[in-house]
């Protein structure tokens, strides 16, 4: 199977509801297809969904196509794909699948798919999946995709979300802000934070089936922010459509992103001693300020590729519990095997409440640091190490930087580019610097 051919992405599979890869055919081809890779007899797989219009017509069609190969299906409803995750292990299930497509428009959805640890499965199990959708040796079974029995398991994954923080102690009362992206979280985040004792004020929360994230959400924090500003709120919490990342804001509207988050929770982990071997694993996009900060308080920064799932698969690598990206993605995995938006938002109030401090104290301690990025068209791709004159100028560039900036050079993975990126205390050099090594590579690869 070539990668055009390939079903599963960073995150699932993704694509316009309706069409290929989300047509009936390929889903219900999917759905048959895990089951057949669980080999397992009677394998049983739960399913939940978000609040897109066509996640319901997407989850009769799964069903089918996994009943076809004799699994059991139960459906848990519009919930978060944490929640699926952490129940699909918590039940006893083989396998968990959410169908969402994340931040994306109503129009676009997606099919994330969980392992029976709660995980979401590495590339070897994807690669399986797709090889057996792509062999036409067999066929699904046609037939009516009929509703799919459900059963209401939200009141246990609040329970283990509340874990996180177990009593809001001197930030009781406290004025919430809470947008629900119309999505996922909708109903189900309010309703703990009120049962914790906090007085919410909850916007972007009328899913009507394609609303969500429009305008709202975790990638349109704007709209928060002059909630939080308008009602003098202590901070607001804004979830993408499935709930797995939060973005915040502090009582003077300012968007406090994951870098602030992963710095505040890690500081605050390592004071409880749950901070297991003293490190923290976010992507190559945090800023390096991160992990200047980080080594300020003894705490290492391990980097990974763009991705949750290969964040957790470093966790997992190194026995770590803390992980995540800029964009909000956190990965509590002392609690959460995948990112969880409550948990984070529950973790951050965590924070407050036991160093007394308001959010927008700990978000001022990361010294977000000037980044520049510069593209270079190239007409070949060559190892940078073997080209003296590239290497030289990288070399040189990594020395003046020491331990206080960043270098990361990298070929785009969809046009004839290399990417310069540069992270330092000083705009202007680190410009400079940036345009020294491109111009060696104008002459060696342009």
């Amino acid at each position: 199977m070539s990668m055009a051919e390939r079903l599963f992405g960073t995150d699932g599979v993704r694509g316009k509801a309706g069409t290929y890869p989300l047509d009936a055919t390929t889903i219900r081809r999917l759905g048959a297809a895990l089951v057949r890779v669980l080999d397992s007899s009677a394998a049983r797989l739960l399913i939940g969904r978000d609040t897109r219009e066509s996640s319901p017509w997407i989850e009769r069609e799964l069903a089918h196509g996994a009943r076809t190969a004799d699994a059991q299906i139960l459906s848990a409803g519009i919930l978060p794909t944490p929640a699926i995750a952490f129940l699909t292990r918590s039940m006893g299930f083989d396998a968990g699948l959410m169908i969402s497509a994340s931040h994306n428009p109503f129009d676009d959805n997606g099919i994330k798919v969980f392992s029976g640890a709660g995980a979401k499965y590495g590339e070897a199990t994807e690669r399986q999946i797709e090889a057996l959708v792509a062999d036409r040796t067999w066929s699904v079974p046609e037939g009516q995709a009929t509703a799919v029995e459900s059963a209401d398991y939200v009141q246990s994954y609040l329970e283990h979300a509340r874990i996180a923080l177990p009593e809001p102690g001197r930030l009781v009362g406290s004025r919430l802000g809470v947008d629900c992206a119309n999505g996922a979280m909708t109903g189900h985040a309010p309703r703990l934070f009120q049962d914790l004792g906090f007085d919410v004020t909850t916007i972007a929360a009328s899913p009507d089936g394609r609303n969500i994230n429009r305008g709202c959400g975790s990638t349109h924090p704007e709209m928060l922010a002059s909630e939080v500003q308008a009602h003098g709120l202590r901070l607001g919490v804004a979830f993408d459509g499935d709930g797995d990342r939060a973005i915040f804001v502090d009582h003077l509207g300012r968007i406090v992103d994951g870098d602030a988050v992963l710095l505040m929770c890690a500081r605050q982990m390592k004071a409880e001693g749950r901070l297991k071997g003293n490190a923290v694993v976010a992507t190559v996009m945090s800023n390096v300020g991160l992990e200047i900060a980080l080594r300020e308080s003894g705490i290492e920064l391990v980097r990974c590729v763009v991705g949750d799932k290969y964040v957790m698969e470093e966790l997992i690598a190194r026995n770590l519990v803390l992980g995540g990206e800029q964009s909000g993605h956190i990965i509590f995995a002392d609690q959460m095997y995948t990112g969880d938006g409550l948990i984070t938002a529950l973790n951050v109030l965590r924070t407050m409440a036991e160093t007394g401090r308001e959010l927008a104290d700990h978000a001022d301690e990361l010294q977000r640091f000037p980044q520049v990025l510069v593209n270079v068209k190239v007409q070949r791709r060559a190892k940078l190490e073997e080209i003296p004159g590239i290497a030289d100028a990288m070399n040189r560039v990594e020395e003046r930087l020491g331990h206080q900036g960043r270098l990361l050079v990298r070929y785009s993975g969809t046009e004839p580019l290399l990417r310069i990126m540069l992270e330092g205390r000083d705009e202007s050099a680190i410009q400079l610097w940036a345009n020294e090594i491109a111009d060696e590579v104008r002459k060696h690869l342009a």
